[in-house]
């Protein structure tokens, strides 16, 4: 009796949530082979990392997470297996149930980057998966997906216009986009950072796309209206 009883109180007890994987896909910022404004030397240098604008520097992926209260570094490689890769980083977060695994690509491999994100995407083996830099489809034609998302997955595009060219494709796919760009914009990462809190508890996407404004405001010191603009209202 007793032991149908300790049976019946466990299987009443709440199943414990899964862990939320996060993949991120960063194309280093590349002088020479993308098609960009040009920056400075060192930040535009698509095969050094620790420099880039999108990896190294304050904004870039890896010093903004290294520096966030809410995400601590676990691991780092910098062999990663695969020559167009050249640092692999895992965060999980302090308090929600959360890993985020981010790959810096070699600036001249930008669509190879691309395009394993969308894999990721269709893999159905991610919860969210993040391309950001350039918008490389403004660069190079990119065939669409031959196949549906094999689970169900969000993604963030976050580069120049990404409504316009990624938003068509993803939903066809399967996937379902929840922050996307309308305009010309800097990508940095403070803005998957402040977009991944209301994300990581259900929020729908009016509010990632508040909290990515008002960090895109507090970066270039914009009005409200003016950085909400730059990011798309999507369906709920």
């Amino acid at each position: 009796m007793l032991r149908l009883l300790a049976l019946l109180l466990f299987c009443c007890l709440p199943a414990k949530s899964q862990e939320k994987r996060i993949a991120v896909f960063v194309g280093l910022c590349d002088n020479v082979t993308q098609g960009i404004v040009k920056v400075g030397a060192k930040i535009g240098d698509g095969d050094k990392p620790d420099e880039n604008l999108y990896w190294g520097c304050t904004d870039g992926l890896k010093s903004c997470f290294k520096a966030s209260r809410q995400w601590k570094l676990e691991k780092s490689e910098v062999v990663t297996g695969d020559e167009r890769i050249l640092e692999r980083l895992t965060f999980r977060h302090r308090t929600a149930k959360a890993v985020l695994i981010a790959e810096a690509w070699r600036g001249s491999k930008l669509k190879d980057c691309y395009i394993a994100s969308e894999a990721a995407m269709l893999s159905g083996k991610n919860d969210l998966v993040v391309f950001i830099g350039h918008n490389v489809r403004m660069d190079h034609p990119i065939d669409s997906p031959s196949v549906k998302a094999a689970g169900k997955t969000d993604a963030m595009v976050l580069c120049c216009k990404s409504e316009e060219y990624f938003r068509d494709r993803l939903q066809d796919a399967g996937v379902r986009p929840v922050l996307l760009t309308t305009q010309l914009m800097y990508p940095g990462s403070f803005i998957l950072r402040d977009s991944l809190e209301p994300w990581l508890v259900g929020k729908d996407h009016n509010a990632l796309r508040d909290a990515a404004s008002q960090a895109y405001a507090r970066n270039q010191n914009l009005s409200g209206s003016a950085a909400r603009g730059v990011f798309s209202c999507l369906d709920p």
